[in-house]
C-alpha cells in the first residue's frame, strides 16, 4: 500500500476513473505562494457554482486538501472530485488512509502524517458520503483544471476568497498570467518585520473570503479571544460586556447588516453574545461539533443554553464530538479557521496572559488585516 506523510513521495499518476451518474462533478485546485506562504483554494463545478478561499500562512498541500474538502463539504449529494494533486487523489485511490488509521495516525516511517488535522474530518466526511476522486494532468490544457488554478491564484492575491452560484466572470479568475512568482509588498499574512496588515479600501465593499447559507445573510463579524470559566460573573466582565456592546453597536451603524458570529466559550465569547443581545444586533452560534457543553458545570450550561435561544441560528461544523482532549483541541482551531474564512472583521479580546488569545489575534489579523479589532482586559480595570 502506497504511503504518505511529512513529505510527498513520487507515486504513480492515477488511472483514470469515470464519475458515477448520479455525482457532481467538482473540480478542485489549491496553490501556494512560497510554499509556506500565502496561499488559495478553489472548486468548481462545470457550468455551476464555485467557491475560493484564501490561507496567509499554507502550504501547496494543504490548499490541495481544503479545496477537495471544502467541495465535498458543500455541494450536497455525491460527488466526484476531478484534482491534478496525486496526493489527494492517491490517498483514496490507494487507501493511505487505512494505513495512517491502523497506525494510529502515523505513515509507514513510524512518523506523524502531516495534515492530519485536515485529512481526518475529510476523510471521514468523503467515506461517508461515498466520494470518488480522478486525477487530471495540471497545466494540460483542460479547461476546468485551468479555471480552478486560476480562482486559486486570484485568492491569494486578493487576500480573500469570493463564490457564486453560476460560473466565475473573467474578473473574478483574475489575469490568466497572474503566478505565484510574484512578491506582494506589504500584504497582510506576510508576517515579516515592518510589515504593513492591509484592510479592506472600502468597508462597504467587504465580502467574507466563503459564504455559508446556515449563518444569516449580512457582515459576519467574529467575536474570540479569552476563555475563562469565571470572568462574566466579575467587575471586569461586567465592563467588557458593556465595552463590547459599545463596539458592536458602532459596527452596527456602519453595517445595517452585521452579524456577530460567537462560538459561546465561557469567556469572551460568551459576553460577545450577551453584548450582541444588549445592542440588539442578531448574533449566530457556531459550534465545532455537537454537545460542546458536556462535562460543564450546571449553570455554565445553563448559560449556554440562554445564549443558544437567543441566536439568529446555529451552525454545527462538524458531525462527531471527539473522543479526546487532543481532538477536541483540533477541531476548535478548525472552527476558528472556519471563523476567519466567513467573517469580514473580528473582536478579539486579550490579556496579556493567555497565549490562545494572542494567537487568535495574530490569526485573525493575518486573515482580515485592518478589520480586526483588539480589546485588552488591562484597559478596562
Amino acid at each position: 500500500m502506497a504511503d504518505t506523510g511529512t513529505s510527498v513521495p513520487a507515486v504513480p499518476r492515477p488511472e483514470s476513473t469515470p464519475a458515477p451518474p448520479d455525482a457532481t462533478v467538482a473540480y478542485t485546485d489549491g496553490a501556494c505562494r512560497g510554499n509556506p506562504g500565502p496561499g488559495g483554494w478553489a472548486w468548481a463545478i462545470p457550468g455551476g457554482g464555485w467557491a475560493s478561499g484564501y490561507d496567509p500562512a499554507t502550504t501547496n498541500q494543504r490548499m490541495e486538501i481544503v479545496a477537495a474538502y471544502e467541495a465535498v463539504r458543500s455541494i450536497e449529494g455525491p460527488v466526484h472530485v476531478v484534482s491534478d494533486s496525486t496526493y489527494v487523489v492517491n490517498c483514496f485511490r490507494d487507501r493511505w488512509y487505512e494505513g495512517w488509521m491502523t497506525r494510529g495516525w502515523k505513515n509507514s516511517k513510524k512518523e506523524p502524517v502531516a495534515n492530519r488535522d485536515l485529512w481526518e474530518p475529510f476523510i471521514e466526511l468523503a467515506l461517508e458520503r461515498g466520494t470518488t476522486f480522478d486525477w487530471v494532468k495540471g497545466h494540460s490544457g483542460d479547461p476546468m483544471n485551468d479555471l480552478v488554478d486560476r480562482l486559486a491564484v486570484a485568492a491569494s492575491h486578493a487576500e480573500r476568497g469570493a463564490y457564486a452560484d453560476v460560473p466565475p466572470t473573467e474578473d473574478q479568475l483574475g489575469p490568466p498570467d497572474q503566478t505565484f512568482g510574484r512578491s506582494v509588498t506589504g500584504a497582510a499574512g506576510s508576517g515579516g518585520a515592518g510589515t504593513t496588515l492591509r484592510g479592506p479600501a472600502d468597508a462597504d465593499a467587504l465580502r467574507p473570503a466563503v459564504r455559508d447559507g446556515r449563518i444569516p445573510d449580512g457582515a459576519p463579524y467574529a467575536v474570540v479571544g479569552v476563555r475563562s470559566d469565571a470572568l462574566a460573573s466579575t467587575a471586569l466582565g461586567e465592563s467588557l460586556r458593556r465595552h463590547l456592546s459599545r463596539v458592536i453597536a458602532a459596527q452596527a451603524e456602519l453595517r445595517g447588516d452585521l452579524v456577530v458570529l460567537t462560538g459561546l466559550r465561557p469567556g469572551a465569547e460568551q459576553i460577545g453574545a450577551a453584548a450582541a443581545l444588549d445592542a440588539e444586533v442578531p448574533y449566530a452560534v457556531v459550534l465545532p461539533y455537537p454537545d460542546p457543553v458536556a462535562g460543564w458545570p450546571e449553570a455554565q450550561r445553563s448559560e449556554f443554553d440562554r445564549l443558544v435561544g437567543g441566536a439568529r441560528s446555529v451552525v454545527t461544523l462538524e458531525q462527531k464530538r471527539p473522543t479526546d482532549t487532543t481532538g477536541r483541541r483540533s477541531a476548535l482551531a478548525r472552527r476558528d479557521g472556519w471563523l476567519r474564512s466567513v467573517s469580514v472583521g473580528a473582536i478579539v479580546v486579550t490579556d496579556g496572559v493567555e497565549g490562545e488569545a494572542d494567537l487568535a489575534l495574530r490569526k485573525f489579523t493575518d486573515a482580515l488585516g485592518d478589520e480586526v479589532w483588539q480589546v485588552e482586559l488591562d484597559g478596562l480595570r
